[in-house]
């Protein structure tokens, strides 16, 4: 066979691309493309490449499509096969206390299949037109029903914490480090002793999509901090926070702590207060006093693409400013503050 000249490939490569066809179009065309793997064969593949994160929310979802369609090929799945599972996932979710209609499990179950399907079809297994998870719509999340909550019923919150249980030295440890950084519940829970800029008041937190961060804090709350390490001997890439017996602290210590707080404040358990609504409390108010930019940067969401739009870009607030706004809210200096605003 003749071999064809290089400056004919380029020229054919060049038109392709044009054209919007790739090789693994043409391939799929003439009869020629590679065997597409069943669920039970890919599906560990995609969790084998994925990071720990997607691993964690997708997991049980691409279980459930194995247990559905273990031994069938990626391309024999329709979107109405992909629909039914949907409504079928969203019927049968778990009723906790917070239930909303099982919409955030549909809404996972789409997006573990679209996880799934990008990979497929970047792997050449199949093409874009053939993923019957992007012909299927996501559900709408529902509005949240977090908000700000009052000064007085945050003061509520803060004493009930403080004197009642089997640990308030913990939990209003909990308490206040969410109050300051308006951080998500696995911000703390990851935090190490080795995240702790003493000198500065500065913590790491890592959070959902593997962000990273250093978050100001107050000196009251670092000192608290190194006091709670110092006293349950936590090593120095250990999580930091722990039970008195040294144990670990997980997410089941913040169900306690949100249950025990509904049975003595009723409007706790009502209204399904948590965690989250401290960060709502918090930016809500730093927003309102030093601004979007700063809150958006306390919020650790400045990166994010999807803050409103192209604003989010012009007006990311330097560490200093959030810094300076964690001073307003907790009335004590700290050492990055900018100093003609510095309390």
């Amino acid at each position: 066979m003749t071999r064809a000249r290089p400056e004919l490939v380029e020229a054919a490569r060049v038109l392709l691309d044009q054209m919007g066809i790739s090789v693994a179009d043409l391939l799929q065309a003439t009869g020629v493309r590679p065997t597409v793997p069943t669920f039970v064969e890919y599906v560990p593949v995609v969790q084998a490449a994925v990071g720990p994160g997607s691993r964690k929310v997708y997991g049980t979802y691409w279980r459930k499509a194995v247990e559905r369609w273990g031994d069938r090929r990626l391309d024999e799945v329709t979107p109405t096969d992909v629909e039914t599972l949907m409504r079928q996932v969203q019927d049968s979710a778990l009723r906790r206390r917070n239930f909303r209609g099982g919409h955030s499990a549909a809404e996972h179950l789409i997006g573990a299949l679209r996880c799934l399907y990008k990979r497929a079809v970047a792997d050449g297994l199949i093409s874009a037109s053939e993923d019957p998870a992007q012909k299927v719509a996501k559900p709408h999340r529902p509005t949240s029903t977090r908000t700000a909550l009052a000064d007085d019923r945050l003061a509520e919150l803060v004493t009930m914490a403080g004197t009642s249980g089997n640990d308030p030295e913990l939990d209003s440890l909990i308490i206040r480090f969410h109050i300051e950084t308006a951080c998500r519940r696995g911000g703390l829970l990851q935090l190490r002793p080795v995240d702790l800029d003493k000198q500065q008041c500065l913590v790491m937190l890592r959070e959902k999509g593997e962000s990273f961060r250093w978050q100001p804090v107050s000196p009251t709350l670092m000192r608290f901090l190194q006091h709670h390490v110092d006293e349950r001997g936590v090593g120095e890439r250990a999580p930091l926070l722990r039970y008195r017996d040294g144990k670990p602290v997980g997410r089941r210590r913040y169900d306690g702590l949100w249950a025990r707080l509904g049975g003595v404040l009723p409007w706790v358990a009502t209204q399904q207060v948590s965690a989250h609504w401290l960060r709502h409390t918090t930016l809500t108010w730093v927003e309102r006093v030093y601004g979007y930019g700063v809150a958006l940067a306390y919020a650790g969401h400045a990166e994010s693409p999807n803050d409103a739009g192209t604003t989010a870009r012009y007006v990311k607030a330097s560490q200093q400013e959030v810094a300076t706004a964690l001073s307003g809210l907790t009335g004590e200096s700290h050492p990055l503050a900018l100093p003609e605003l510095d309390t």
